[in-house]
Parts: structure tokens; sequence; C-alpha cells
């Protein structure tokens, strides 16, 4: 007949079995609370500044990213900005007949009040829909001026996609330098106390497992 264990045996084996369940419960939740609390800061990547051919102002957060890249003008890093010239919102107003000049316009207009002439703006063609059109286009100016570095002036929170998208999708030998705007109020140490910095990291956590996965999710037309 088998030796039936006591029941003293099966209390220490049940606690026992609660050790390592509480153990690795804890592990986990450690673990989810280092990224919670990190992530902010883990999106935030920069380049040390150098000189370079130009400067390209990504769409978005205006003016922030336009009075970063006059600031860098000024400073002598680049001869000239590139801007970038976005769809939208210009596609669906003009289906309500609304005209929007474009943001690539007014940010022309921060960057002549921020003191670069406007002979060394210049608008990249073709139109973009994304971070990932842009850095296309931005590539192709780079190879086409014969250009071996740009910086790309975005928000902190999108620094790290930024990066990323450049090693994938712009070819030859041009290097980026990532920078951020200095007037951006992301937080990334507490980027959890306001909804505009938690929706920020959500957007840019999911937009570099894109990245990561080949860009399988594109831009809705």
């Amino acid at each position: 007949m088998p030796i039936q264990d006591s029941p003293e045996t099966i209390s220490r084996l049940r606690f026992r079995r609660w050790q390592v369940l509480l153990a690795i419960c804890g592990f986990c939740i450690f673990f989810a609370a280092v990224i919670f609390f990190g992530i902010g800061r883990w999106l935030v990547m920069e380049d040390p500044l150098e000189k370079a051919s130009a400067i390209v102002v990504l769409s978005g957060a205006m003016p922030a990213r336009a009075i970063e890249a006059g600031k860098l003008y000024r400073e002598g890093y680049a001869p000239e900005i590139w801007l970038t010239h976005s769809l939208e919102p210009a596609e669906t107003l003009a289906e309500m007949g609304i005209p929007f000049t474009g943001e690539d316009y007014y940010n022309k207009l921060v960057l002549i009040h921020e003191g670069v002439p406007p002979e060394a703006i210049h608008v990249l063609q073709p139109p973009i829909l994304n971070t990932a059109d842009e850095i296309k286009v931005a590539a192709a100016a780079l190879t086409r001026g014969k250009g071996e570095v740009i910086i790309i002036v975005t928000t902190k929170a999108h620094t790290r996609r930024t990066r990323l998208l450049w090693r994938r999708l712009a070819p030859g030998p041009g290097r980026a330098i990532v920078r951020a705007a200095t007037g951006d109020s992301f937080d990334p140490r507490h980027w959890w106390r306001t909804t505009s910095d938690a929706l920020d990291v959500v957007r840019e956590a999911l937009g570099v497992l894109n990245a990561w996965a080949g860009l399988p999710v594109h831009p809705a037309r």
C-alpha cells in the first residue's frame, strides 16, 4: 500500500507552494513597477550635438519643435532647416470646403520669428502622413544633398521611436542626430501625473512595438 503523507507534511508542502506563488507574484509586481515607473525615461533618447547639413523639424507639437530648430540654427549647428509637409488635416478640411495653409507654413513663420532667414528654410516633398514618411523624405533629401548628418528635432517621448525608425528606414551612410525640444513639458519621471504625458507614453510605446514588429500597422487614410 502506498505510504500516505502525514498532515504535517501536507501542510508544509502547501506552505512551500504558497511561498513560491507569493514569490512569483512579488517578482511580477516588482517587474511591472519597474517598467511602469521607468518607461517615461526609457522613451527619451537624445544624441550628442554636432555640426550637420540640416535641421529637420518633424511635424506636430507646434511651436516647440520649430523654436528648438531655430535655436540650433542660431547656434550654428546647420546652415538650413527642413520642414515636412503633412497631408492632414488639409485633405479632410478641403473635403469640407475649408482652406488650411498647412503646418509647415506656420512652422516657417515661427522659424522666421526666431531669426532664421526664409532662404534657409525648405519644405521637403512628397507630403507625409506619419513619422515613418518623414524619416524617408529626410533620408532621401540627405542623400540628394550628399550630406552626412542631419539633426532631427522632435519631442522628448518621441525621440526613441524616431531613432528606431531612422535605423530601419533610412538607407545609405547618412546619420541622424535626434534631439528633443527643450520647451517640451513632458515629464519622463512622473509621466502618469498628467493625461497628456500618459497619452504620449501609451502612443509611443505602441509605436515602438510596431517598429520592432516591422511596421505591420499602417496609418489610416
